[in-house]
């Protein structure tokens, strides 16, 4: 088929189509670790508060930090005020200022380049014994979705997440594995234009959007998308997803 052009807008797309593809890892990490009442959890790149929402409903403490402007507004709408529940727009520090008491999780649920950075920012102010959790593709053969990450791939050398990227991160922070698990995070959309515009909001295709012709990007996902889309016209892939937990020594 010949795609048309989608408008997106890359926080809103993320908060209303992509984000709740990922409730079941972030519920599978919340119960491991018995998020629940009295819980201080900090959410690392928090985009648009989904996962902050879901441990504040557990009656937990919540506090979410982004650099995008566009998502922290969004998940300021989200989370209930006057609970002591905040987002914070900057550096991860800076949620230090605003949490009270030392935070008992830190999650790093959608882990980007910059994440070892971010760890080594953060890890000097947790308290001993904090649980830090990263997450992430798992195998590409049990993710459908690898396929249509591969048109990153091919426009600019972007790779997926190997086995061991998460403990290799965790070891250069010098922070201790404490378990793992594998979480199914099935993508659905109802038509193919709602998932090129969920994909686009996850930032795995910036780099080739700035690096080509955006419709370009958006053809080749589209057509990526093909083999997902069922008689109805919605779209389904399969995936799992992985998180790593570490602790602070």
């Amino acid at each position: 088929m010949t795609p048309t052009l989608v408008r997106h807008d890359p926080a809103r797309d993320w908060a209303e189509i992509q984000e709740r593809m990922l409730v079941p890892l972030y519920e599978a990490v919340y119960d491991r670790l018995d998020v629940g009442r009295g819980s201080r959890v900090l959410g690392l790149g928090c985009g648009s508060g989904l996962a902050l929402l879901m441990a504040a409903s557990r009656e937990a403490i919540a506090t979410g930090v982004d650099r995008d402007h566009a998502r922290v507004e969004l998940a300021r709408e989200r989370l209930p005020e006057g609970s002591g529940h905040a987002v914070v727009e900057g550096d991860p520090a800076e949620a230090w200022a605003v949490g009270g008491a030392p935070y008992d999780v830190i999650t790093a649920f959608h882990a980007s380049a910059g994440l070892g950075r971010t760890l080594a920012e953060v890890t000097p102010l947790a308290q001993p014994g904090t649980a830090i959790v990263l997450a992430g593709w798992g195998p590409p053969e049990r993710c459908a979705t690898a396929s249509v990450l591969r048109v990153a791939a091919r426009l600019t050398g972007w790779r997926p997440a190997l086995r061991d990227d998460l403990e290799e991160v965790v070891a250069r922070a010098g922070l201790k594995p404490d378990g793992s698990g594998r979480v199914s995070c099935p993508f659905g959309y109802a038509d193919q234009d709602s998932a090129v515009r969920g994909l686009l909001s996850t930032g795995e295709f910036d780099a080739a959007i700035r690096a080509t012709d955006p419709s370009q990007v958006e053809k080749e996902i589209t057509e990526a998308l093909d083999p997902y889309v069922r008689r109805d016209g919605t779209v389904w892939m399969p995936n799992v997803f992985r998180y790593l937990i570490a602790r602070v020594p």
